[in-house]
């Protein structure tokens, strides 16, 4: 599948890896489709493309690389929307608003993008929780035991 992307270029896609949003993301309720696409020399971080429009695309990471005890409970009506049975087949993301210096940049940790690996659908899932904020330190510095703004 070529597609274009707002980082990369266009580049060729294996279609097997496209990621459905069943109802969009927030504020995008019309893209459904989505990559995600490795960022040239850095490993930590990706980019959540939609396959549809090339404008729209997020800078994503696990959160778990800034914050080792960030905890998502998954309720029953995600898990069964998006077919999730076996924790290991889950992936959390975060979006990351990125900002100059990079330092100040931020996760938003309180609504992660869950991913299904195994059936490649995915949701972003708010937390019902003021434990974890919208606007999370990037920086490498950043603690490790969150709270709320």
């Amino acid at each position: 599948m070529h597609i274009k992307t707002k980082y990369l270029g266009e580049m060729e896609v294996d279609f097997n890896k496209i990621i459905e949003f069943p109802s969009g993301l927030p504020g995008f309720t019309d893209e459904r489709q989505f990559i995600l696409l490795d960022m040239p020399g850095n490993p930590v971080f990706q980019i959540l493309q939609s396959a549809d429009t090339p404008e729209i695309a997020f800078i994503v990471v696990t959160p778990y690389h800034f914050y080792q005890d960030y905890v998502v409970d998954l309720d029953d009506s995600l898990l069964t929307s998006l077919a999730i049975s076996n924790e290991a087949d889950v992936m959390v993301l975060a979006i990351v608003t990125v900002k100059k210096p990079f330092d100040s940049s931020t996760l938003n940790l309180k609504a992660p993008i869950i991913i299904n690996s195994q059936n490649q659908q995915g949701k972003q899932y708010i937390l019902n929780t003021d434990v974890y904020p919208s606007k999370a330190a990037i920086a490498l510095s950043a603690s490790t035991s969150v709270k709320g703004e």
